[in-house]
């Protein structure tokens, strides 16, 4: 019998991404909703408890309501930012621990990893957790991703054929430090506080690199830049979805990373790079891949209980 699965928010860019990850499969049946009715709440409500998975591509207030409308044998895969830090929640990361992949498995809420979010949280959770890097320490985050991570009205600015030429230069924002993922980079990784964000988006359409800078003097425990990289490669070393470069990667390749290079693909890279004093620790992955619609449909093979990578591109 195939799975029953409903997109609420098909026509946004993450919604898009999912529809077209189910080409070829025989195991799932969607569901398309009329497109004269797809802001319906009656039609919407009968469309989500008519599915056995439903993926909301929503503004939060949207998935909000949109969750309260499920019944409770429906299983919600949630790409919003609404229910990321909610304890009733599973949080869509299965690589963390087995803690993690074993909530989805069973949940029936999951709740989608931001972009962003996704690249720090890989490299601060195991931190964290084996005691290298202390809750307290004052973490920066430095990023760059393509320009599709700002959804529909971002991405049509920087495709206008008569676009303003700013747009051909790095566009830095938040700087506010009121960034939507700052919440979930706090509470996932288990940090005193919010880390210190710096995002920007630059003229390409896919694709981001994560960089977390650490002082190795004030880190709990001494550590070189190569004992790092062996360390993310043994707490990764059975997950399909997350490959640690070798250590010099980054010389290898002229000294220079480019953060649109894993566009189309559903993994994600780590990379480690410094001296003595100071490394950085590095993600790179597509904001629409391991970053949005990949993560997603990654989520739903695991409730499915099928093979993790089933529909995506590894």
């Amino acid at each position: 019998m195939k799975t029953k699965v409903f997109i609420d928010g098909s026509e946004g860019t993450t919604g898009l991404r999912i529809f077209e990850r189910f080409e070829g499969r025989d195991d799932v049946e969607l569901l398309k909703i009329p497109s004269e009715l797809r802001k319906d709440p009656d039609t919407i409500r009968e469309y989500i408890n008519a599915s056995d998975i439903t993926f909301l591509c929503l503004p939060d207030a949207a998935a909000v309501e949109a969750a309260a409308m499920a019944k409770d044998d429906v299983v919600i895969i949630d790409t919003s930012t609404a229910h990321r830090t909610n304890p009733d929640w599973a949080y869509g990361f299965p690589e963390l621990s087995a803690e993690h992949r074993a909530a989805i498995r069973s949940g029936k809420r999951i709740s989608v990893p931001g972009c962003y979010a996704s690249g720090f949280i890989a490299i601060g959770y195991p931190l964290v957790k084996k005691g290298i890097l202390p809750a307290d320490y004052p973490v920066s985050v430095f990023a760059v991703s393509g320009y599709s991570g700002g959804g529909k009205k971002l991405i049509a600015a920087y495709e206008d054929e008569n676009r303003e030429d700013k747009f051909s230069s790095a566009r830095m924002y938040a700087w506010g430090q009121s960034h939507k993922h700052l919440k979930e980079m706090k509470q996932i990784v288990g940090l005193a506080a919010e880390p210190l964000f710096c995002p920007m988006t630059t003229d390409y359409h896919s694709g981001m690199i994560v960089q977390v800078p650490l002082f190795t003097d004030r880190l709990a425990k001494k550590i070189t830049p190569a004992e790092l990289r062996d360390f993310f490669a043994d707490y990764y070393k059975d997950e399909k979805f997350i490959r640690v470069l070798p250590f010099g990667a980054d010389v290898e390749a002229g000294g220079a990373l480019f953060s649109d290079a894993c566009a189309g693909w559903d993994g994600m890279e780590i990379l480690v790079t410094g001296n003595d004093d100071r490394i950085v620790a590095a993600t790179r992955f597509d904001n629409l891949g391991k970053g949005a619609s990949g993560a997603a449909i990654e989520c739903m093979n695991i409730v499915l209980g099928t093979d993790e990578a089933k529909g995506l591109n590894l």
